[in-house]
Parts: structure tokens; sequence; C-alpha cells
């Protein structure tokens, strides 16, 4: 049945596939590019200048394919820096879902890492993070009854971040494969919520329109059409590590398995999103 759709032969198969191409492009042109808002934060405050050690705070969309953290990580060795990164996540989790002041206390999240042949290294005692990166679910900050929390949420943890002296970085989650429609929605309120917590926001949702308006066959979707696949993690963590570093992740070494040409496009569309979305 698949084949048939996509069958040369079949016309009017090929006519429907042609123009939700087409209509699927000029959606995401249309959306995409940048949030209504624009971000007032275009860089992380403070110091140091690029972070050294991320504390990522989520759910499944951050721990999916091996975990985010891990292929940022990999990007940022292959470009010849380093940051340490624990990530925190709980399965269909909200952000009000996690206790930031339990996240925060000395010497407990963060105080060993395991190195080398797995070696343990207590770090420098103290603060443990200079960076939190928070995803909320994936429908909280656009749903009727849980936008309020999002927003609540943000300003409680981003106080309790603040005062930890770790900067509050917002990630803007993507859209549902089968809901478009969700790209704005979500960037508008993520750049809300960036603006009024003086938080630097990380446009991945905007990356995947992107994306899959240059290149509608990548699939950056599991089979939920919810979850990333490892081209939509791989094109995540591209877009963390441009939005973190203001650099280019074009020409990186290191590209999660993916062909090749994949990861070349992946790196340019994190790359131009960025730099789009920052545009003041």
């Amino acid at each position: 049945m698949y084949n048939n759709i996509f069958a040369p032969q079949n016309h009017a198969g090929s006519m429907r596939a042609f123009a939700l191409a087409c209509f699927t492009a000029l959606l995401f042109a249309a959306t995409s590019s940048t949030a209504q808002t624009k971000p007032t934060r275009v860089e992380l405050a403070g110091e140091p200048a690029a972070p050294e050690s991320i504390l990522w705070v989520g759910n499944s969309f951050f721990y999916y394919n091996n975990s985010m953290h891990n292929h940022f990580g990999q990007l940022v060795r292959a470009a010849g820096s380093r940051a340490r990164s624990t990530s925190v996540t709980i399965s269909g989790a909200g952000l009000d879902w996690h206790d930031m002041e339990s996240l925060m206390r000395p010497d407990g999240l963060g105080r060993y890492s395991f190195v080398g042949d797995n070696e343990i290294r207590f770090n420098k005692a103290g603060r443990q993070y200079d960076t939190a990166m928070m995803m909320d679910c994936s429908q909280c900050p656009v749903h009727p009854q849980l936008q309020k929390v999002f927003h609540d949420t943000v300003k409680k943890h981003s106080a309790i971040l603040n005062k930890s002296g770790v900067r509050p970085v917002l990630f803007m989650s993507w859209a549902y494969k089968d809901k478009p429609e969700m790209t704005a929605a979500l960037a508008e309120q993520y750049t809300i919520a960036g603006n009024a917590n003086d938080a630097l926001v990380i446009p991945a949702g905007l990356a995947f329109a992107n994306a899959i308006a240059k290149r509608p066959t990548l699939e950056l979707y599991e089979a939920d059409k919810r979850h990333p696949s490892l081209a939509g993690t791989y094109l995540a963590a591209c877009t963390v590590y441009a939005s973190l570093y203001r650099k280019s992740p074009v020409g990186i070494s290191y590209k999660a398995g993916l062909r090749d040409e994949d990861a070349a496009l992946l790196q340019a569309v994190a790359w131009e999103t960025v730099q789009a979305y920052y545009k003041k």
C-alpha cells in the first residue's frame, strides 16, 4: 500500500505528496525562522563566557538516544572544548515535577564524576554547575491548564538558580510531527518566559521546523511523532552548541553516526536558526 502512494505511475498520489511538501514548506517558512516575540537575552549572562558545567533538567525528550547531553558533549569535545554535563530527567515530566532546591543543595548532585576507566573524580566543592538548562513537558507551555504553571515554575526555578549562582537557560522544545502549528506557539511562550526571567532560550523547536522545511524526507521523529530520532537529537544538540557558544557547529567532526550529508545539513540548520532567532 505504501509503495503505491509514492509510485511514479500513481499521479494522484504523487500530486498529494507534492502538495503536502509544498504546504509544509510554506507553513514552516512563515512560522519557524523567528518567534513573534524577540528574545532580549542573546548570549549567556556572566562568567564563564562558555559553559563549563551544565545541568540538564527535563524529561524523555532529553534522554532519548543515549541522552542529548552526551551528544552535546561529543560536539564540544570534537570542537576542542570541554563541558561537564549532568542530565536529570523524569519520564513524561513537567518542569514543576523537579525540585530545584534539592538539585542545588551543596555537595549533592555533581559532587563527583566517573572518568576514564570508571574512575571517580571528586569535583571542586561548592557550586557544581554554572548553567542549568530547563525544558517543560511537550505541551505544558501552550496547554490552557498548564501554561500558567509553566511560567510560574520558570520564575521560581530561575530565582533558585540565580541565588545559587547558576545561569538559567530554557530549552524550546519542538512541535509534534502531526501538529506543526505547535512550533510558533511553543516559540512564543518560551521566548516570553526567557525574557521575563533574563534567561537564554535555545531555539531547538524552530530548528526542527527549519530542517523539515529544507528536507521533509529526513526523519527527525520516532514512530510516536513526539520523541526525537537520532537525527532529531543531533539537531537539538547542535542547536544547543550554537546557542551556548555562539559558534557555528558546521564542520565539527562528530556526526553521531549519521550520514555525512545529513549531519552537515543539521549543523547548518542549527546555525542558521540560532542566528535568525537571536538577531535583533
